[in-house]
């Protein structure tokens, strides 16, 4: 393993650790009517009350609290109107597989159509080599393929 390879394999698994507290929320749904209007309605707060707290007009407030309903707030409208509510934004994108899986399995399948190629062209020529050999070529470019840059496994 080079070093370039084990700064990738670095970065994905301290990538990974941040993201593990954000997987117990992972595929949890979000409120019907977005956060914002829900943290606002459970605090009692009015449409009226909540902009004057958050510096804004209330038909801002209303557009933005639809907007993030229907997925279209930008993340800087999120953040300051979630300030409002003394709440914080958090962002985080979560995968849904593990980065590694992601990795691996794209360096297989890149193996995996190498040595196919090969094999069939040496099939064509009555040379095909055995199951077991094929299978330990692509295991080996796998290594291969996983060991040099990873910015080659996604050309």
């Amino acid at each position: 393993m080079n070093s370039k390879s084990s700064l990738y394999r670095l970065r994905l698994s301290q990538v990974e650790r941040t993201l593990e507290p954000f997987l117990a929320v992972k595929g949890k749904p979000i409120p019907r009517k977005g956060w914002l209007r829900s943290i606002r309605e459970s605090l009692g707060r009015t449409v009226r009350a909540q902009a004057a707290i958050a510096g804004v007009a209330p038909a801002t407030l209303q557009k933005s609290e639809r907007s993030e309903a229907e997925d279209r707030i930008t993340l800087a409208q999120l953040r300051k109107l979630a300030e409002g509510l003394d709440c914080e934004l958090v962002y985080a994108l979560l995968p849904r597989k593990p980065l590694h899986d992601m990795v691996e399995e794209r360096a297989e399948l890149l193996a995996s159509k190498e040595i196919m190629g090969v094999t069939h062209t040496m099939a064509l020529e009555d040379q095909r080599p055995s199951d077991s050999f094929v299978s330990l070529k692509v295991q080996e470019r796998r290594e291969e393929l996983l060991a040099d840059s990873w910015n080659k496994l996604w050309r």
